[in-house]
């Protein structure tokens, strides 16, 4: 995907290369989600939405989500690539992470392959983890972006770079 350089044996992608509109790619990294002290996700079939400035956020299916542990949420937001997003609070005993999770139950033709499956904020899990590798939330609150060593900012939402905010 666009212009990249070595990093770490890896080939390290910019995001300033991915496209817009987005790019939906499959990808067979191993993706762990932890939430509350629980394991919320563990998939080797993540899809990959890439797009112009953000780090990839990763769409888990549903067989791979521990779907007990969620809870619908109320309210909703519109991506004009996705379509409209639906929300979910994960839920453990007493405790809640309100609209922690989101997906999308009819989305746009062009990202269909999307439909039921599920994207986290990785600012609000215990911890996500790519390959092994600690996640960074993408900075802004309202992204879900992951940002590893494999991905070279800048990205959208960082408050070091206000031209992207």
């Amino acid at each position: 995907m666009g212009s990249t350089e070595p990093w770490n044996g890896l080939e390290r992608e910019r995001a300033c290369d991915y496209p817009r509109p987005p790019a939906l790619v499959a990808s067979g990294a191993l993706v762990e989600v932890r939430a509350l002290g629980e394991r919320l996700a563990e998939s080797r079939r993540s899809l990959r939405v890439l797009e112009t400035f953000h780090p990839p956020t990763h769409y888990l299916p549903p067989e791979d989500v521990r779907l007990e542990l969620l809870q619908p949420a109320s309210g909703r937001s519109f991506c004009e690539w996705k379509g409209l997003a639906h929300y979910y609070d994960v839920v453990v005993g007493e405790r809640r992470l309100a609209r922690a999770v989101w997906s999308y139950p009819q989305p746009t033709p062009a990202f269909a392959a999307l439909a039921g499956w599920f994207a986290v904020y990785p600012a609000l899990m215990d911890g996500c983890w790519l390959d092994g590798e600690a996640v960074i939330p993408q900075p802004g609150g309202f992204y879900g972006g992951w940002i590893t060593s494999r991905v070279q900012g800048p990205f959208k939402g960082d408050p070091a770079h206000p031209e992207l905010i």
